[in-house]
């Protein structure tokens, strides 16, 4: 599971863009008991959000004509200017070109082959979260993409990423772990074959939760909507999927064997 020991590849931030700040704030605040802190005037309606005194993530206003609400995970990066040209020679785009962010490091915004959008994060004083796989925070990142095994390639190409299949329920997904050390100490997301209906590419965050039930009552009664019903899957956990009251798409997962 994810850690805050950073290295090339590893997901070291997220944020939402949401079209109203304070109501994502307020749902967050009710779902997960996060904190919002604002970067002040000069960020722009940026800020951070806090479980405790610890940064799990962040929020701001959409920035791009058209964008719709979405989470995105940033992975990092020890040389951004190459990962984007690597993106560009991998077949996908350049959206914000990289730039430094008021000397916390550097930032770029990518859309992968098949449609999916990351970010890169090249750290200076910031280096990333601040906490990870414990109750409420970022425990899991995953790729729903139509051509698993060229989306895979394509981020090998700019992280070296290693994949390992595993047999899931109606479906073969991959495990995906950083370059160097232990595989599966490593992993930190993986890859799903789009489903039938209309189901979009991109990258959902998952956040550790100790009640996966109470955790999509919660968002219900918050304005939020239920995407998928907590179910257990083997060998896994129980699952919810849900949407913010902007339709931000995200997971929560109580690990079994619990891995807080």
């Amino acid at each position: 599971m994810l850690g805050t020991d950073f290295r090339t590849g590893s997901p070291n931030w997220i944020d939402l863009g949401s079209p109203d700040i304070d109501t994502a704030a307020a749902f967050y605040g009710a779902v997960f008991e996060w904190r919002f802190i604002s970067a002040g005037p000069e960020a722009g309606g940026y800020g951070f959000f806090q479980k405790g005194a610890k940064i799990v993530g962040a929020l701001g206003p959409l920035m791009e004509e058209g964008a719709k609400s979405a989470w995105t995970t940033y992975f990092q990066s020890d040389d951004i200017q190459t990962t984007a040209r690597d993106v560009l020679a991998g077949g996908g785009t350049v959206r914000a070109e990289p730039v430094d962010v008021m000397g916390e490091g550097w930032m770029g915004q990518f859309t992968d082959p098949q449609g999916a959008e990351f970010a890169a994060w090249q750290p200076a004083r910031t280096k990333g979260l601040e906490t990870a796989s414990e109750d409420n925070t970022l425990v899991w990142v995953e790729l729903h993409v139509g051509d698993p095994e060229a989306a895979i390639r394509f981020y090998q190409g700019l992280f070296g990423w290693r994949s390992q299949e595993m047999q899931a329920p109606g479906m073969t997904y991959r495990v995906l772990s950083i370059k160097d050390g232990d595989q599966q100490e490593g992993s930190f997301g993986g890859v799903a074959q789009l489903q039938d209906g209309g189901e979009d590419t991109r990258w959902i965050p998952y956040f550790a939760v100790a009640d996966a039930d109470a955790i999509e009552t919660k968002a219900r009664e918050n304005g939020g909507s239920v995407l998928m019903s907590a179910t257990d899957v083997p060998d896994v956990g129980r699952i919810a999927w849900l949407a913010d009251p902007g339709q931000a798409v995200f997971a929560v997962l109580k690990p079994n064997p619990r891995q807080a």
